[in-house]
């Protein structure tokens, strides 16, 4: 059954991150000078504290390396190939459900912006906070990325 709900949990989330960045793509016209661009109209969710906006990361994490784009991508299909290796050993053994289900949070938000990241040489991201803190404020994200997130969390508290 626990395979079952992690292979869900991956293809949910890469499926519907890809539905989200290509819609985004689709509707907010071409990026200009690498910056977060604002859609027009009612684009914000929450009251006005997430704001929907384009943004073209051609690097890894607050756009690190976006001058070694080849070298990240690599990067990233590495890890996503350990990850996975991982993710198939932790089968063998009983119990630990939430190791697999953080490794599948995990993975469906790796899966998605590695196939960016391969396939449109950037990674969509297309929300932020609408927030006072302005560093926080200008950091925009996708939904892969709070994936991620959470799927280390749930892995670390996983393996206590």
């Amino acid at each position: 059954m626990i395979y079952i709900v992690c292979g869900l949990i991956i293809a949910i989330i890469y499926c519907g991150d890809m539905w989200v960045k290509n819609r985004v793509e689709q509707q907010m016209g071409e990026e200009d000078n690498n910056s977060p661009k604002e859609c027009a109209g009612a684009c914000s969710l929450l009251g006005g504290r997430i704001l929907i906006r384009k943004y073209h990361n051609k690097g890894a994490i607050l756009n690190w390396g976006h001058k070694r784009r080849r070298m990240v991508a690599v990067v990233s299909v590495v890890l996503c190939v350990m990850m996975w290796g991982v993710f198939m050993l932790s089968f063998g053994h009983r119990g630990n459900h939430l190791l697999r289900i953080g490794l599948a949070f995990l993975l469906g938000g790796a899966f998605s912006n590695t196939y960016d990241r391969l396939k449109r040489q950037y990674v969509v991201d297309y929300f932020s906070f609408n927030v006072k803190w302005k560093r926080l404020g200008n950091v925009v994200f996708n939904i892969s990325d709070f994936c991620i997130m959470l799927g280390a969390v749930l892995m670390v508290i996983g393996t206590v």
